[in-house]
């Protein structure tokens, strides 16, 4: 059952993707992107990786969402024609994607026990984690203490991209200020 729900979220992430593709306006690119992120919180909750799906639909669904709308307010985007056909976009990620899909085939099956990470790191994980970190919960000694520096790196990737986001959010603000400041006063008089 499982299966058939993984495919019905892969073929509707599919028709976001190409929604997205040929969409002109902004805003439904926004809304779609939303989407987007959405399934793929869903999906990975189908895959039993809860916490994946919980950054992804905050960060990805909820945050981004939210800064790409400000975006489009405060900037007053325009869209401007298309400079060339929407098939070579198209073209070049249908070729990742199936690379992608060609990249799975060596890959162990599924939820396989046989497979390399059931074997090496994960009873490792499981058995050793609490004598080493002192952390009784295994997925946070394993995000807090065995992966700190990769968790680092997300958080200070997030952390930037906010940062970056509420300066030219800002810059925009001020540039808009002072086009209010240029108006000659006795224009506003009449």
């Amino acid at each position: 059952m499982e299966a058939y729900i993984l495919m019905a979220l892969l073929l509707l992430l599919t028709i976001v993707t190409i929604a997205i593709v040929f969409q002109r306006s902004l805003f439904a690119v926004v809304i779609l992107a939303g989407i987007y992120s959405f399934l793929m919180a869903t999906a990975m909750i189908v895959l039993d990786a809860v916490d994946v799906a919980m950054t992804e639909a905050a960060v990805g669904a909820g945050v981004a969402t939210v800064f790409f709308l400000a975006s489009l307010h405060l900037t007053r985007a325009r869209e401007y024609p298309r400079p060339r056909a929407v098939w070579l976009p198209l073209f070049v990620a249908g070729v990742v994607g199936a690379a992608l899909i060609g990249g799975t085939y060596d890959l162990p099956l599924f939820g396989s026990a046989a497979s390399p990470i059931h074997q090496h790191i994960a009873p490792h994980y499981l058995n050793e984690s609490m004598g080493e970190t002192g952390v009784p919960n295994v997925v946070t000694a394993v995000l807090a203490d065995y992966r700190s520096i990769d968790t680092l790196g997300e958080t200070t990737v997030i952390f930037t991209a906010g940062i970056g986001i509420m300066v030219l959010l800002r810059g925009r603000r001020r540039r808009r200020g002072e086009d209010k400041d240029d108006v000659d006063p006795g224009a506003r008089e009449t």
